[in-house]
């Protein structure tokens, strides 16, 4: 078998490896484009954690080299540096110093003090995190504690309003983690992200989602009320069931309005079980905060009829083949495979470590709450319904 010969990727296909990455292309797509690997382009993409490099740009308050070229011209005729200056319209400190970082009168040259200075420009600006020791402690114990970077971020800007040392980016941290060159967190808290991977994907990124069968009878989500879709009253929720080894799953329940969060155990998927697990679960609430379920095409809930004749909850489903429908569900899933990763066994879990899970995740600020937590605004629900 004959080798290819390796290839030296110019720098405008870098950039385009890097906007097709944004844009949320797999890797084995990109490498495509160059008849190559993945493992090609993973190289590059995964020095910097899957996190594009800034563009390189010249300050506008720098020489340029045609000012240098002047200064040059300028030396060889044995002007000083003061009437250079004036010439140039700039501080005679700034071409003293020009020349004498650059070989001085004898030895200066317009196209090398124009690359060193170039040179100068690649040391990387210090991070807010490694200037500020505490704030890296404050954002390492809340990333602990298995809070997004964006979480603590949106917490930072509450809890220090007037304080902006004590303020940092969701985006700073990430880069903090994945980059490790700028030395502010340790790389071992990326363990405690949501999705731990080795390079940062992009948020366009999406994975395909197969449809789970056909519902006798079924209620299409296009016609739930529209104050359920726009989330103006409490009460309705969104479920689906987190899967894992073994026909292991979990249930996982999310009221659309507060995020708040329910985890049911469900010994299997059949139906009856299913269903039978749901209508108790669903007795521990009042029945103003309980009035309809959004689900998947999940075959688990084909006696969803015994289900709303037992607690007066009307169900919807959506769409063949639209998952995202249930967006708020789909998404605590994700948050949810922090603690329970694809593969592993969910049948281990207690309903009391289930519901110890749940308290945790309520208990995390949310961006869509304005940072406040889930719990919060449930528990304000509750108030208002006694």
């Amino acid at each position: 078998m004959k080798r290819r010969t390796r290839i030296y990727y110019t720098e405008s296909q870098i950039a385009l490896m890097w906007e097709r990455w944004q844009k949320g292309d797999s890797l084995q797509h990109i490498a495509q484009l160059f008849d190559r690997n993945h493992s090609s382009v993973e190289g590059i993409l995964a020095k910097t954690g899957g996190i594009r490099p800034a563009q390189r740009r010249r300050s506008r308050l720098a020489l340029t080299l045609p000012e240098r070229e002047e200064i040059s011209r300028a030396v060889v005729a044995g002007q000083s540096a003061r009437a250079i200056a004036t010439f140039l319209g700039r501080a005679p400190s700034t071409i003293s110093r020009e020349i004498k970082r650059n070989g001085g009168q004898e030895c200066y040259r317009a196209s090398k003090a124009d690359q060193a200075a170039w040179d100068r420009t690649l040391r990387p600006k210090t991070c807010k995190l490694v200037e500020n020791r505490a704030l890296a402690h404050i954002v390492a114990a809340k990333l602990q504690g298995l809070w997004s970077p964006e979480q603590i971020a949106g917490w930072l800007k509450q809890t220090y309003p007037s304080d902006e040392s004590y303020q940092v980016s969701h985006e700073t941290i990430y880069r903090s983690l994945y980059i490790q060159a700028r030395g502010a967190l340790k790389k071992e808290l990326l363990a405690h992200l949501r999705r731990t991977r080795v390079m940062r994907r992009s948020r366009h990124h999406t994975q395909k989602t197969e449809d789970h069968g056909r519902i006798i009878d079924a209620v299409s989500i296009s016609e739930r009320p529209a104050s359920v879709e726009d989330r103006a009253v409490p009460g309705h929720w969104e479920g689906d069931l987190l899967c894992g080894s073994g026909s292991s799953q979990i249930a996982t329940l999310v009221e659309r309005q507060t995020r708040y969060v329910m985890l049911v155990r469900i010994p299997s998927k059949d139906t009856e079980i299913v269903i039978n697990a749901l209508i108790k679960h669903a007795h521990k609430l009042p029945q103003e905060l309980y009035k309809s379920l959004t689900w998947d095409r999940g075959t688990e809930l084909s006696d969803h009829k015994r289900f709303t004749l037992a607690t007066d909850i009307k169900v919807y489903f959506c769409d063949p083949q639209n998952p995202w429908q249930r967006g708020t569900n789909e998404n605590t899933n994700g948050l949810l495979r922090q603690y329970f990763p694809k593969g592993t066994d969910l049948s281990v879990h207690s309903q009391s470590k289930l519901n110890a899970v749940a308290r945790q995740l309520n208990e995390r600020p949310r961006k869509t709450l304005n940072f406040e937590t889930p719990a919060e605004r449930f528990n304000q629900c509750v108030a208002s319904t006694g």
